[in-house]
């Protein structure tokens, strides 16, 4: 992501930022940039009527306008790779009438609101990515390969390659199947971590160096209990997305977590939901909140994320398109590690 700051941000955090999306993750992030009151100012096709006979269809034309769109309604469709800003127009043409800004990447719009420092984290993690290659896993067991492609929302499966007996197999042998992932992984440049159990993972790393020596020396080879997704997610919580990337915020998702679900298991210093997060931030208690990516959107649990952030805590905001971000929405969507145990 690109951005520019057209002036410094007032002292209550009010200002405005342009910002070019390079790709789908520049998208998921603005996705929860752009809150519901947000001004967003963009250069869009309007139908404008022509010099005279405003009654014949032919003098109607469109026209490239800046218009400004108080947000309303924020939709991320990955599928489609774009943003939907839906509101009514402020500024330009047909102020009043209701607008969709259609966000894609190498589209820049201007967003004019009042910054919260989550919000500015978000925005130099996304400008910081996209100095960084993509990232894949491949998780390597025996008979099947499984590709991800790793964006800052989480892992996405790229494709399934099977091998042996029965309708889902496509391919007949191992060799096969080890060509078949390294024809999918070549033509990318970023590093690839080989996870799973077992030596299979290892005999797919010597293969590919024996085949394409350049695609080998980005391979990293790492252990794991478990096979398929839950592969990928082993790795990424064990620290191998850390050794080959520098944004290690997926990490930090699983590691926080699992610290919590741990402490929850030992009756230990934790807190979850909102009146618990509340009450330990009220004691002064709180060490990291930990809140979802939707909730955080919502604005539900801002005032305890702001009194959290001025006695000092950490904020982590979870991706609820990740595993650790659905675990959380499942008790409350916010928690807390605590520096000691409330009674």
């Amino acid at each position: 992501m690109k951005t520019t700051l057209e002036e410094p941000l007032k002292h209550d955090g009010f200002g405005e930022y342009k910002v070019v999306a390079d790709s789908l993750d520049d998208l998921w992030h603005l996705s929860h940039l752009i809150l519901p009151g947000d001004l967003v100012y963009a250069v869009t096709l309007r139908t404008v009527d022509g010099p005279s006979d405003k009654l014949r269809a032919e003098k109607l034309e469109k026209r490239p306008v800046r218009i400004g769109v108080k947000a309303e309604k924020i939709e991320f469709s990955p599928d489609a790779n774009r943003l939907r800003v839906f509101g009514v127009i402020t500024f330009g043409p047909d102020v009043g009438q209701h607008h969709t800004l259609n966000v894609e990447t190498g589209y820049e719009i201007s967003i004019v609101k009042k910054w919260r420092k989550t919000d500015l984290d978000r925005l130099n993690r996304a400008v910081s990515a996209t100095l960084h290659d993509v990232v894949h896993i491949a998780s390597v067991e025996d008979g099947e390969i499984e590709l991800y492609r790793i964006r800052q929302y989480g892992p996405e499966r790229i494709t399934t390659l099977t091998m042996g007996s029965g309708k889902t197999a496509e391919l007949d042998s191992r060799e096969a199947l080890f060509a078949a992932a390294l024809n999918i992984l070549s033509p990318d440049t970023g590093s690839i971590v080989i996870a799973g159990p077992g030596f299979v993972k290892d005999d797919f790393v010597s293969y590919v160096k024996t085949k394409s020596s350049e695609t080998g020396k980005r391979m990293l080879s790492v252990e794991t209990r478990r096979s398929g997704y839950g592969a990928v997610q082993e790795a990424i919580g064990n620290g191998g997305l850390n050794r080959v990337a520098e944004d290690i915020q997926l990490a930090r998702e699983v590691e926080a977590m699992e610290e919590v679900f741990k402490r929850i298991g030992m009756n230990g210093a934790v807190a979850y939901g909102k009146a618990d997060v509340r009450n330990s931030v009220d004691y002064g208690a709180a060490e990291m909140i930990l809140v979802s990516d939707t909730e955080m959107r919502s604005g539900k649990f801002s005032h305890i994320v702001e009194d959290a952030e001025v006695q000092g805590a950490g904020v982590l905001v979870l991706s609820t398109e990740f595993e650790p971000g659905k675990r959380l929405e499942g008790i409350g969507g916010i928690a807390a590690l605590l520096r000691y145990k409330i009674a």
